[in-house]
């Protein structure tokens, strides 16, 4: 299929999302707000006054459901992507897997966070398989990440894929959180292979 047909598809597939829609009606980046919504709406993660971490945050609409929702929460996001602030919360540009930066997140807060979020992805290569591994890599990382950086009621939130990545994924998080759960948001494409693994409250 010719790269114009493909564009012109996916065109019409984002006038035709309701989500898409319904984001520029009031006011979100992206459709992927309604994502982390209904992840919050089903598992009750959020409250005021929290420290919060968004990884591969942007455009940043994780975190303004976030800051949108509730109060006095202290949030910091970090993307390879600058993107224009959000309330009150910092945003670091570089790679989430470097250690200075893990160090930088680490130094901003200075004592434990009550939730890690990730809506990290790869770009997509084509290849299902790569990029489903990939991914999952990513998703480890930062779930071993919050392994150093949460309390001991917090919750790492993370999207992954089927693939060869999942159940390493969710025997990493089942030996060092009491609960784990995956989760597809109905706001999620139906054709889309993500889902979101939740883990919650510490060993």
């Amino acid at each position: 299929m010719k790269k114009n047909k493909i564009s012109k598809n996916w065109i019409n597939k984002q006038r035709r999302d309701i989500y898409v829609r319904k984001s520029k009606i009031e006011g979100y980046r992206s459709r992927a707000a309604y994502k982390i919504e209904e992840i919050n709406r089903k598992f009750k993660l959020f409250k005021g006054g929290m420290s919060i971490i968004d990884l591969g945050s942007a455009p940043g609409s994780w975190s303004q459901y976030v800051l949108n929702n509730y109060k006095n929460c202290k949030l910091l996001s970090i993307d390879h992507q600058d993107i224009d602030p959000i309330g009150d919360s910092s945003h670091i540009v570089g790679d989430f897997t470097v250690e200075n930066n893990k160090t930088k997140i680490k130094n901003h807060f200075k004592k434990k966070v009550q939730v890690v979020m990730s809506d990290m992805a790869v770009n997509t290569t084509g290849n299902k398989a790569l990029d489903s591994m990939v991914t999952g890599e990513l998703s480890i990382e930062a779930m071993n990440f919050s392994l150093e950086v949460l309390d001991v009621k917090g919750a790492f939130i993370s999207k992954i894929f089927m693939g060869s990545s999942f159940n390493e994924i969710v025997a990493l998080s089942k030996k060092n959180f009491k609960k784990t759960n995956i989760f597809k948001p109905p706001a999620s494409r139906k054709g889309s292979k993500e889902s979101f693994i939740i883990s919650q409250f510490l060993k």
